[in-house]
């Protein structure tokens, strides 16, 4: 009599169901991702950037932008626009409503940045160039000699002096409206509409200003028989120069 045994082997599978809490012991057990925190009503408004400064056609006064009314190209603040309607509906002129600012006071600002900028500028070329930014030629007798490299120092001299210049003209017109001589009297440049000047065309309009210069100050000139009071440099960037008070 003889006797066989299956040696099979025996697997046994343990299933769980989906609904359960167990995880498999050979999968990976993943983390909930964390949710963001909820922000209240108040946070959401903390957070968002605040309106842009604008200004008034009619007075000048900057004011943020949610505050100001548009007529056309015109933005016309609180206070004022009682009076600009009245004047829309009678068919008054509103033109000359805002106080331009002419030559004479604009120069004057010019005079005031001109000191600013000589002082930063020489203190800047004197750090860069040294002694050599005060004289560039090292042998006065024989100029000839060193002609390179008194060309080399001038050159320095003047890209110091052009970017220090396009610098403070274009942030301080696109971030407050108006360079350091300006502000002292009051003065602001601004949009046809009332509105900033970018920093793209605040850069612009400096580089046009030196085209004014090359026309032997006549583009400074001709603001003084203009009705808005604009420079050339302020014809060809759209931009007005105007009083705040």
């Amino acid at each position: 009599m003889s006797c066989q045994f299956s040696m099979t082997p025996v697997i046994w599978r343990v299933t769980f169901p989906k609904s359960s809490g167990v995880t498999h012991p050979n999968r990976r057990h993943r983390p909930p991702r964390p949710r963001p925190p909820a922000l209240c009503s108040n946070q959401v408004i903390a957070m968002a950037p605040p309106p842009p400064t604008l200004f008034c056609s009619e007075c000048g006064r900057s004011t943020p932008a949610d505050d100001l009314a548009r007529f056309g190209d015109r933005l016309v603040c609180i206070e004022c626009k009682a009076g600009y309607a009245q004047k829309l509906r009678e068919g008054v002129s509103v033109a000359g409503a805002v106080k331009f600012a002419g030559f004479w006071i604009r120069f004057v600002a010019s005079l005031i940045d001109g000191i600013i900028l000589f002082v930063v500028g020489s203190i800047l070329q004197f750090t860069v160039l040294g002694r050599q930014a005060a004289n560039p030629f090292p042998d006065p007798n024989h100029p000839e000699a060193h002609l390179a490299e008194s060309l080399g120092i001038l050159g320095i001299a003047f890209l110091l002096s052009t970017v220090v210049s396009a610098v403070y003209e274009a942030v301080f017109v696109a971030r407050l409206g108006a360079t350091p001589g300006k502000m002292a009297l009051s003065l602001k440049v601004v949009r046809p509409g009332g509105g900033p000047v970018s920093l793209g065309r605040a850069f612009g309009r400096y580089f046009a200003k030196v085209l004014s210069t090359f026309t032997l100050g006549i583009g400074y000139i001709i603001a003084g028989f203009d009705s808005e009071k604009r420079a050339m440099h302020d014809m060809i960037c759209d931009t007005r120069v105007i009083q705040i008070r």
